[in-house]
């Protein structure tokens, strides 16, 4: 009988350093046999040791569970589950491959890690990736907190950790890592962010796409609990990833920069039918995937080959445990959910009026404090932008980038959709306790054209991809600003008057997106135009057509001025810090929004309308702007509004006007003579009311 200290125990589930060794738990009703194999190193082709569990003493309902003393952090392990291969009954055990800890704090990989041949009959250990034994506890954070800034003050940077600094030209000393985001802290503080989300850091495969091409993005998971170890500089360290990952957070935080993450728990890595067992799909198959009727075929709703079981108690427990672990272990600030729409919909693959996995995530007191952020959406038709479910969670507007898109280019018909736009779509968020702040608002993201491109390109250019330009999405509201001759511009130009129509057509998108209520988001790069030259579904190019190139700091010094008076002046100011709609202000609030056109206080909402102005005052904030949008291919002169005999307006922001008087700063700013303004064709102006000095 073992002693009361070696006694293995079903809690907590995954792999659990102990003074006297590691206790392993893991789920699986229906396998018949498990063993526990222990690696000396990620590339031997046997493991050291092989335990094979006793379900007399070693397993607890379907939990089962191993001390083995001696064991440490480092270890490296992995699973052989005994069971049967019965597709149509939705079981597919295969002994014959090592299987990763779904709750593994840390994942080993090879060199000679081989996706086929999880796939292929037999043996994989030689090229199998292997779990590592992590004690979180062994980490000094030196009294670091999360910082909780409310999503008022909220200005988020969508980055890729490798695409950030993999680039020669980023002068880091350890490109593409975590630490080497570290070195570019200076430069995201100086831009004016606050919170920079991290396209996916879980653990994924890079080799679920044909060769020579990778999964660059990351959004296939397999190791939800481990950083992924292709961002670490020490990649033949099996703790080097949690602890670089850390680091990262760390220093984030001492300079004041949340960290929120990219999570997918909608599909794995291991694919359809024809993929790869490498985890989930060989320890309980039914249990963490949604199946079709005959159970052989996987229900696919993310586009990706397999749609995770959200909703199963297995994997709910799994999905909370992993936010848990990445809160409290990690000290990251919040998520952003990938396709967050699929965990809404019960094991059958049908929506639920009320989904308990997003209401736990909402209501559990270890995540009170972070930021929850939904892409309301799937790949299978299902769009709750506006009906998520919740009091808690953020989303991301799909409505605000392609609205802005749409009035920008000179779209009919946009002016009143814009309008909402503006005041954080109250048509599609009208409850009226809800912050309005919760409105992720972005014009470009990951997930198609760069900033630069969207203004550049008609069309997409995928070919590079290898799926014939079939891939990403062709509806895309981009104008590469050729006019009639657009055919023949399609790209980089060396037409002076294209290339100064581009620059203002970007400036126009930034500044409608910064003076818009809700919270913004900014792209990777999108401050100095950087290009994926036409590529609006990069998710396989980890090279320079991904990468942040860091000569564009330089290239586009001007752009990059712009954008961070920008950032610097909204974040200031009051008026774009409220927790209230602009529209839904309370009597006893002195703040006035009020819609003009050309003329004072008569906006024109028609279909064939380009054009709209609008003023904010706020006399308890000390602001008053006046904000004028011309997207007419022609100028327009605007009404000004009367102001007291001691104030004049000062012209802050017009995308008309060549650097450096596109922006000035407030205390710099120029009154103007007039009570009018002539707004050049497509352009954006921001009036000041300021005390004039006679």
């Amino acid at each position: 009988m073992p002693t009361a200290a070696f006694i293995s125990r079903s809690y907590p589930i995954g792999a659990t350093v102990y003074p006297h060794g590691v206790n392993f738990c893991v789920f699986s009703k229906n396998c018949t046999a498990l063993e526990l194999l222990l690696f000396d190193d990620v590339d031997v082709t046997r493991p050291s040791r092989v335990i094979r569990f006793d379900p007399q003493h070693n397993k607890t309902f379907y939990y089962w569970h191993l001390f083995v003393p001696g064991l440490r952090a480092g270890q490296l392990y992995g699973y052989r589950a005994y069971g049967p291969f019965q597709p149509h009954d939705g079981f597919r055990f295969d002994p014959g491959k090592v299987l990763l800890d779904p709750y593994g704090r840390g994942v080993m990989v090879s060199d000679h890690y081989d996706r086929d041949a999880a796939t292929r009959p037999g043996d994989n250990c030689a090229r199998a990736m292997k779990s590592v034994v992590v004690d979180p506890r062994a980490y000094d954070w030196e009294g670091d907190v999360a910082l909780e800034y409310p999503y008022s003050g909220t200005v988020i940077y969508e980055l890729h950790v490798g695409g950030f600094t993999q680039h020669p030209s980023s002068g880091v000393s350890r490109p593409g890592t975590y630490l080497g985001l570290i070195e570019k802290i200076p430069y995201l503080k100086s831009l004016g962010v606050t919170t920079i989300e991290l396209l996916p850091v879980q653990q994924f495969d890079d080799q679920d796409v044909a060769a020579p091409l990778k999964n660059y993005w990351g959004y296939n998971p397999i190791g939800f609990f481990a950083p992924h170890r292709g961002y670490c500089s020490r990649p033949t360290d099996p703790l080097g990833p949690i602890d670089e990952f850390r680091d990262m957070v760390k220093a984030c935080h001492r300079a004041g920069l949340e960290v929120m993450l990219d999570v997918v728990f909608n599909h794995t890595a291991e694919g359809d039918e024809f993929g790869p067992t490498l985890s989930f799909r060989g320890l309980e198959n039914r249990a963490y995937y949604m199946l079709e009727a005959d159970q052989a075929c996987y229900a696919n709703y993310t586009g990706c080959g397999n749609t995770f079981n959200g909703n199963h108690s297995i994997a709910r427990r799994l999905i909370i445990d992993c936010l848990r672990c990445w809160v409290e272990e990690m000290h990251v600030d919040g998520f952003r959910f990938d396709l967050a729409a699929v965990l809404s919909r019960d094991e059958w693959g049908q929506p639920l009026k009320s989904p308990q996995t997003l209401w736990t995530i909402e209501s559990d007191p270890i995540l009170a404090g972070t930021k929850i952020i939904a892409e309301a959406w799937d790949a299978a038709g299902l769009y709750q932008v506006g009906s998520f479910i919740g009091h808690r969670w953020a989303e991301w507007n799909g409505q605000f980038r392609d609205d802005v898109r749409r009035f920008v280019k000179s779209d009919r018909a946009v002016v009143p959709k814009l309008a909402a736009r503006l005041t954080a779509s109250p048509d599609l968020y009208p409850q009226p306790d809800r912050e309005p702040n919760r409105s992720i608002n972005f014009v470009t993201c990951h997930d198609g054209f760069t900033l630069n491109d969207l203004v550049s390109y008609d069309f997409k250019h995928n070919v590079a991809n290898g799926q014939r330009n079939a891939d990403g999405p062709d509806t895309n509201f981009s104008w590469n600003c050729g006019g009639e001759t657009s055919a023949l511009v399609e790209g980089p130009t060396i037409d002076p008057a294209i290339e100064t129509l581009r620059q203002r057509q970007i400036k126009n998108l930034l500044a409608i997106l910064f003076l818009s209520q809700g919270t913004p988001m900014l792209l990777m790069g999108d401050e100095v135009r950087r290009t994926q030259r036409g590529n609006n579904n990069a998710y396989c190019q980890d090279n320079e057509l991904s990468w942040f190139d860091w000569r564009d700091t330089e290239r586009h010094t001007d752009l990059l001025r712009f954008v961070r008076g920008l950032i610097h002046f909204t974040q200031s100011r009051s008026l774009f810090q409220r927790e209230r709609f602009w529209i839904h202000t309370p009597q006893h609030d002195s703040l006035t929004l009020t819609w003009h056109g050309a003329h004072l206080s008569h906006p024109d909402w028609s279909d064939d309308s380009h054009s709209l102005a609008f003023s904010l005052h706020d006399p308890l904030g000390g602001d008053h702007l006046h904000i004028i949008l011309n997207a007419y291919w022609e100028p327009l002169t605007f009404e000004l509004p009367p102001l007291p005999v001691d104030q004049r307006w000062h012209r802050l922001l017009d995308t008309a006007q060549p650097a450096p008087d596109d922006f000035t700063p407030p205390d710099q700013a120029q009154p103007l003579e007039e009570f009018r303004y002539r707004a050049e064709s497509r352009s954006v102006v921001v009036l000041s009311a300021q005390t004039f000095n006679l």
